[in-house]
């Protein structure tokens, strides 16, 4: 039966950071490392009582700096586990832990997938609430990064992602990422590369699963100018793609 791990980057969610999700994940079966990125409110205190709470299904990993969401991710999945697959979540439960788990359920029945990611998707019958103008300006940006990773995929920056444990993910997150906050962009183009050249590795596909549900959360550390410098960010991340293309994999 496969096993899941997700990552949780907490920096100042001492306010937000709620423990019935993350006792509705640990319920599921899922372990959890909560990866303090440097905080300095009372965040790391939180995380210790809830590691506290779970036992050995919560973890805290503590960053003496703030390192930034992307690096926070990397160093947590750069370390040895024994999980199935691994993936991450945002601290705000934007996506719902009963998405979460649901998209976990996806991942340990698509045999042919390396990955799982959500997609926030306004279809009848799901309750996707963002604002109009958050919405707009994502449209904007996932063409954008479509275009950069030579690919089809409608939501790159949706907060929920399973990635296989297997040899592609941790050579994908052996190094920095070159941008900061767009790291999921260059995570999943890292992945594509060296699906791509490394045939052996039969499970390749990135799988979207439009979420049921999903809701815009205050709160969020991404600036205007962040978004204003996008286009520069994807433009370095095409450039360190090129040499994803041709890395390979021991079978």
């Amino acid at each position: 039966m496969p096993t899941f791990e997700l990552v949780i980057p907490c920096y100042n969610e001492a306010q937000r950071l709620p423990g019935d999700a993350l006792a509705a994940l640990v319920r599921a079966g899922l372990h959890v490392i909560l990866v303090d990125d440097g905080s300095t409110d009372n965040t790391p205190a939180i995380l210790a009582q809830l590691a506290a709470a779970h036992g050995g299904a919560v973890q805290v990993l503590s960053l003496a700096q703030n390192r930034g969401k992307g690096e926070a991710i990397r160093q947590a999945l750069a370390r040895p586990s024994n999980a199935s697959w691994r993936g991450y979540a945002d601290a705000d439960f934007a996506v719902p832990a009963s998405e979460i788990v649901r998209l976990s359920d996806v991942a340990a029945n698509s045999a042919a997938a390396g990955a799982v990611i959500g997609a926030r998707v306004g279809l009848a019958g799901r309750t996707i609430e963002r604002r109009a103008s958050r919405h707009y300006a994502g449209r904007l940006f996932a063409t954008a990064a479509s275009l950069t990773l030579d690919a089809r995929i409608y939501d790159t920056q949706c907060g929920c992602k399973w990635f296989r444990n297997n040899g592609a993910l941790q050579v994908a997150v052996s190094e920095l990422f070159s941008s900061a906050w767009l790291f999921d962009v260059e995570l999943l183009g890292r992945l594509r590369g060296l699906y791509a050249a490394n045939p052996h590795l039969v499970a390749n596909q990135i799988v979207e699963e439009p979420l049921l549900s999903w809701r815009d959360v205050a709160g969020s550390k991404l600036r205007p100018r962040d978004f204003v410098a996008s286009p520069l960010h994807l433009l370095r991340i095409r450039a360190a793609l090129q040499a994803w293309r041709h890395r390979t994999i021991a079978p």
